[in-house]
């Protein structure tokens, strides 16, 4: 089945360890007493220049504001968890504060976080123009993983905390910090669109807003940077502009036809390679830069990136291929090592911790048409996401024996100190030779059913074989949870046909997200009456794999159709309190 070129969301490097170069006397070099005697985090605004250039490009008007603007973080790091109990209960913010070895928590405000992507309504941001006219007032969120780096050399080398805040809207818990000596940035990146400035000068103030500076102790101190907004053109770039241009402003992310991250996959998952908008740019002192990794959501995903829920058209396609930070499926990023051999000797489970495989209900759902020989066909399509909630990897290797189509896939376990002490055979994997594909699958790993108000299978999606990767961070607070995991692409794990072993990994508090938005893997509604439908999506379907708890693999997720043939339509009512389609 050959997958539709679909938009995904593509998100901004991180470079860990990169410097921010700020205006001279904004931070010194190391925190002085007073500030070191002070028994919480010391919060500050910073700006790293006094001046921007910002570009409109005439195919794709509209200016991103990262004005440079960063929150550093002395006499310790900002420190929050974020979590629910269920989608029935509201999201609860607690920081994290540090003293030496004293750890004490806070709970914020109720109803000041609402979701997990970042911290609302945080900055705000003033325009005025070169006569001193307000020609824009706007609030920013505040994601602290943001693209962030070290603003003095003693602080430490890389930062603890994750790469970004999901956007997947089940997510259940999160981890947001800006390290001790770090600064991060106050640009909400894709959950903030571009915005309408003709070329010219302008002044923008940047501000904490008022609850947050009560709220930890911030000092009111805005920042004032200088805008020049220039416009510019494709055709005036030289040979090859157009598509240099598309992948710095391309089409907005998506979910190509059927409408949206990480995010989140935060939002991102497994959708085709296409159009899709570029990460929107990051300043040079933030250490950011393009990165895209077709087919598996974002990689080290800074700043955050396009909910998938969006629906945005997609003119324009950003170029596929291995190139100096791009990749269609990062063949040049390195792999994640299978084991030396086929393992021997007779197969073993453990009495050790395993991984625990659940389902988040559908979300993203819409109605999509055929095409070709099934262009009368309606369709249902969704993404799923199958995560790990440990206390241990998911570890599966493929191994081939040469000559033959299929690899035999093991699953291994390791004990407390992550030695290797069993393995169990659990199917098989098999290559995908299709476009946009092109890599291993793990079989039976996941499937979807569509079933009747009385909950009995009506359709089944063809899509059950998956190269497992950690696209979402679904609840980075469980234990063992890996805030930095490896493989969160196709390149980490999917190998090539040429290849002869491989290891897939699903890491413990992240999840796989994959869209159905082929025929075939999505659901043929064509000649289903109207009425109430649930979409369940069921991880570990066969049981092959070994887990800790076999009665938490099913999510359902309600859904209505309704219309006409050719004109079909879905009303998704709220699960619980998440009222996201």
């Amino acid at each position: 089945m050959t997958r539709f070129h679909q938009a995904r969301p593509w998100r901004a490097v991180i470079a860990a360890a990169a410097a921010i170069t700020v205006t001279a006397g904004v931070v010194a070099a190391a925190p002085d007493a007073e500030t070191q005697a002070q028994p919480t985090p010391k919060l500050s605004l910073i700006a790293a220049s006094t001046s921007v250039t910002l570009d409109s490009w005439k195919e794709d008007p509209g200016v991103y504001l990262d004005l440079g603007t960063y929150v550093t973080a002395e006499n310790g790091p900002l420190e929050l968890k974020v979590t629910r109990k269920s989608y029935k209960d509201p999201v609860v913010a607690t920081q994290v504060i540090r003293e030496g070895t004293r750890t004490r928590t806070r709970t914020l405000p109720q109803g000041l976080v609402k979701d997990f992507a970042g911290l609302p309504d945080f900055a705000k941001v003033t325009i005025t123009d070169a006569k001193g006219r307000k020609v824009m007032d706007k609030l920013e969120a505040f994601c602290p993983n943001n693209a962030s780096g070290r603003v003095r050399p003693d602080a430490p080398a890389k930062s603890k905390y994750p790469e970004s805040c999901p956007v997947n809207p089940f997510t259940l818990g999160s981890v947001w910090g800006v390290e001790n000596g770090w600064a991060s940035n106050t640009y909400a990146g894709y959950y903030s669109a571009p915005v309408a400035l003709p070329a010219g000068k302008y002044t923008a103030k940047v501000s904490v807003t008022k609850r947050y500076r009560d709220l930890f102790g911030m000092e009111n101190k805005p920042r004032t940077i200088k805008v020049t907004v220039r416009e510019r053109s494709y055709d005036d770039e030289g040979p090859g502009a157009g598509s240099a241009a598309a992948m710095r402003h391309g089409a907005q992310g998506s979910h190509g036809a059927q409408g949206g991250s990480q995010g989140s996959h935060a939002a991102g998952g497994h959708s085709g390679h296409g159009a899709m908008r570029a990460p929107a740019p990051a300043a040079a002192t933030s250490g950011a830069g393009p990165s895209y990794n077709v087919g598996h959501g974002p990689y080290t995903p800074a700043p955050p990136a396009l909910p998938w829920s969006l629906k945005k058209a997609a003119p324009r396609a950003a170029p596929v291929g291995d190139a100096a930070g791009q990749t269609d499926g990062s063949r040049k990023a390195p792999a994640v090592k299978p084991a030396a051999k086929r393992p021997t000797g007779t197969p073993t489970v453990p009495n050790v911790p395993k991984p625990d495989l659940r389902s988040l209900p559908a979300y993203g759902i819409t109605i999509s048409k055929g095409q070709g020989n099934t262009a009368r066909k309606d369709y249902l399509a969704f993404s799923a996401n199958v995560w790990n909630a440990g206390p241990a990897q998911l570890v599966v290797d493929g191994f081939r024996t040469p000559g033959k189509e299929l690899m035999d896939a093991y699953q291994y376990f390791y004990d407390a100190n992550g030695k290797q002490v069993g393995y169990t055979p659990t199917g098989t994997m098999e290559w995908d030779p299709r476009p946009g594909h092109e890599h291993w699958h793990f079989t039976d790993f996941a499937s979807y059913r569509l079933l009747k108000a009385d909950k009995k299978e009506s359709v089944r999606s063809g899509k059950e074989a998956f190269c497992l990767a950690n696209t979402d961070a679904v609840d980075y607070t469980v234990k063992n949870a890996n805030w930095h995991p490896g493989n969160t692409d196709l390149s980490t794990a999917c190998g090539q046909e040429s290849s002869i072993s491989v290891r897939e990994v699903l890491d413990v508090g992240s999840g796989d997200t994959y869209t159905q938005d082929l025929p075939g893997q999505s659901f043929d509604i064509s000649n289903l009456p109207n009425g109430t439908y649930y979409i369940q999506v069921l991880a570990n379907p066969e049981k092959r794999l070994k887990e800790t708890n076999l009665n938490n693999n099913s999510a359902l997720r309600k859904v209505v159709l309704g219309g006409r043939a050719g004109a079909r339509t879905v009303t998704v009512p709220a699960h619980d309190l998440v009222n996201a389609n």
